[in-house]
């Protein structure tokens, strides 16, 4: 049954560095919109990563116009995620960011780890 579920598991994407909470990113999706394709760049704070084989994903957090925060969640292993570029790491003592939707500006900076 255990080689049923190996067979099954997708292979890890190469281009996904490995993240932690707190990683200041920058991820490449694959967009299409119609019959063209484009990359499109999201940059944002790391606030939560989900293990579980297939459906290990990520959440990054940024502030975008006017101080709305837009969050995303990408899937691990998908074909989509073109690359994902680590600009800084930070200091964080948990798993799960999300006290950082209370806040803003410079509040809402980590400390980076050195």
């Amino acid at each position: 049954m255990s080689d049923l579920m190996n067979s099954l598991e997708a292979s890890d994407n190469p281009n996904i560095p490995e993240l932690k909470p707190g990683d200041n990113v920058k991820v490449h999706v694959r967009i299409v919109e119609g019959d063209r394709e484009r990359v499109q760049v999201f940059p944002g704070t790391i606030i939560r990563i989900r293990k579980g084989g297939n459906n290990a994903n990520f959440t990054v957090r940024r502030v975008a116009s006017h101080g709305v925060g837009v969050e995303r969640t990408f899937l691990m292993h998908s074909p989509r995620v073109e690359r994902v570029e680590v600009v800084r790491s930070a200091r964080v003592r948990r798993s799960r960011l999300f006290f950082l939707r209370d806040r803003t500006g410079r509040r809402a900076t980590l400390k980076e780890k050195r």
